[in-house]
């Protein structure tokens, strides 16, 4: 079997940009992501074990009984390895040296929203959330006053505003600018519409049933970070429901992905495209002229042409000697059988493999068809692969 050599021309490093598309829908302190419900299966309710709108981090524990399930785990040892969420105090004191610490599976992620009333931070309510963000968003400031930590147009920190966090599995790099919509819906019909149509991170309101208040800033989004920061508090609609569970109100953007459950008559859509980077590998195969002219296919060898041992014996030694009647079949076609074709050396080419340095199969690559390959041909696969 030969061998080539990828040479510097082969072998190409590329960066695939994707942008998907998510979608999540808000409805009765139930999250929808992609409009998917509970799938069941043949030994749970849920196949992904994961509640709605969640995605499964690993796949792992997909429609597995309870006591069949996979379970990372470490044995405590002189490596003083161990997981990341079991502390150092609780590492020497909760485990001997031999003790399996175990993990579970699924871990899942899903979006969160967060209310914080106004009024500066307590010790019931620290919107420690809040002034975690406060360098972030100020770097955001470039972009538009609105990110301000605290400007003329509020402190955020005494604001009343909601947090909805989205986890980095949801858009990868970031959240693709100009892409964000959030949709206030009371019985099924859209009352008002956020987006940063500006591209500038301001979510401004696009569409309301009024037509007032068009134009204003309702809040921003976090590209980089994953975090939408609503602040609108005018009334989008007369209608009202208890949204803050403090009694009756009416809707406002801060009131947007309230989990609350007494809003039986609302529904949240949020919508985004997320930025992806997937490197790939494009590798460029030589298949030369005049070479890989032989086929491993038993059946390139004509039918009963031969029954001879390549192995033949001399005394104590042996050699190997290509049997002359063994005759390669002829597969060129012509319009009659009689004479037949002349003979042309011809192989299908159905799969490549690739090696490493010491020779060592690390792919294979499998054509859909084969592909004739003539002395006179000269083909070149493009291989590709995505990480």
């Amino acid at each position: 079997m030969p061998y080539y050599k990828f040479e510097s021309n082969d072998i190409f490093y590329n960066r695939i940009e994707a942008h998907p598309q998510v979608d999540f829908i808000i409805y009765d302190n139930n999250v929808y992501y992609k409009n998917k419900g509970i799938i069941p299966g043949a030994f749970v309710s849920n196949v992904t074990q994961v509640p709605t709108g969640h995605i499964s981090l690993y796949e792992m524990n997909i429609d597995r009984p309870s006591g069949q399930l996979i379970y990372p785990f470490v044995v405590k040892g002189s490596s003083q390895e161990s997981f990341s969420t079991v502390s150092t105090g609780k590492f020497n004191s909760d485990f001997a040296y031999g003790d399996q610490i175990t993990g579970s599976y699924p871990l899942s992620a899903s979006i969160s929203s967060n209310r914080f009333s106004a009024g500066s931070p307590t010790t019931a309510q620290p919107k420690r959330e809040i002034s975690a963000l406060r360098t972030a968003l100020d770097s955001y400031q470039v972009r538009s006053p609105a990110y301000a930590y605290s400007s003329g147009l509020g402190n955020k920190s005494e604001q009343e505003l909601r947090l909805i966090s989205i986890p980095s599995i949801f858009y990868g790099s970031s959240i693709e600018k100009g892409t964000v919509s959030l949709k206030f819906y009371v019985s099924g019909t859209q009352i008002a519409e956020l987006k940063d149509d500006k591209k500038n991170g301001e979510l401004r309101q696009v569409a309301s049933g009024s037509g007032a208040d068009s134009g204003s800033v309702g809040g921003v989004v976090m590209y980089n970070e994953g975090f939408i920061i609503l602040t609108g508090s005018w009334a989008l609609s007369d209608h009202t429901e208890d949204y803050t569970g403090a009694g009756s109100g009416k809707p406002r953007w801060v009131d947007f992905g309230s989990m609350n459950t007494n809003i039986p008559s609302s529904s949240f859509d949020l919508s985004f495209s997320g930025t992806n980077y997937i490197p790939t590998l494009t590798m460029l195969a030589q298949a030369p002229m005049a070479k890989l002219n032989y086929s491993n296919n038993p059946t390139a060898i004509t039918y009963n042409s031969t029954t001879s041992p390549a192995t033949i014996l001399f005394g104590e030694s042996s050699a190997y000697i290509e049997d002359e009647s063994r005759t390669s079949k002829n597969i060129v076609s012509g319009t009659f059988s009689d004479p037949a074709p002349p003979y042309e050396k011809t192989v299908f080419i159905s799969q490549i493999g690739i090696y490493d340095e010491n020779k060592n199969l690390i792919a294979t690559a499998k054509l859909a068809n084969p592909v004739r390959k003539r002395n006179s041909d000269d083909l070149v696969f493009k291989l590709k692969l995505d990480f």
